[in-house]
């Protein structure tokens, strides 16, 4: 059996939180583990959680308020060690360089289209599988 995969999801939003859940449902895709999420509402819970470790990847809401996830991705790039890989959600397609600024793996659009959405979480999961193998 494969160990389970730990997802942080950070938003404001209740809402979007649960469309990442839905999205993603027990595993993103057949080929990665089951996942298990940690749901952060707030800056400094993504740190501590961070801080804990055992995250596999991150998926952070560039909407969120007062901090937004783009910003919270490249400050966890500087200040976590080893970060996990990054997945964004962003409100405009042309926001995707604001992604590449925060040094984010991966970024979808909101709201969440849970083919997208699951078929970039897995591709996460899968490239921090590899890099701990």
């Amino acid at each position: 059996m494969q160990p389970t995969a730990t997802v942080l999801v950070y938003s404001d939003n209740a809402s979007t939180r649960e469309q990442v859940r839905l999205a993603t449902g027990r595993r993103p895709a057949t080929d990665v583990p089951e996942v298990e999420f940690i749901e952060c509402a707030t800056l400094p819970a993504v740190l501590k959680h961070l801080d804990q470790g055992g995250v596999d990847a991150c998926v952070l809401d560039g909407e969120a308020k007062p901090a937004g996830g783009m910003g919270v991705c490249r400050q966890i790039k500087d200040e976590i060690f080893q970060a996990p890989p990054v997945l964004l959600l962003i409100g405009r397609p042309q926001d995707a360089w604001l992604a590449t600024w925060s040094r984010a793996e991966a970024a979808v659009t909101l709201p969440v289209e849970p083919v997208e959405f699951a078929d970039a979480l897995a591709a996460l999961l899968r490239s921090r599988r590899a890099v701990e193998a």
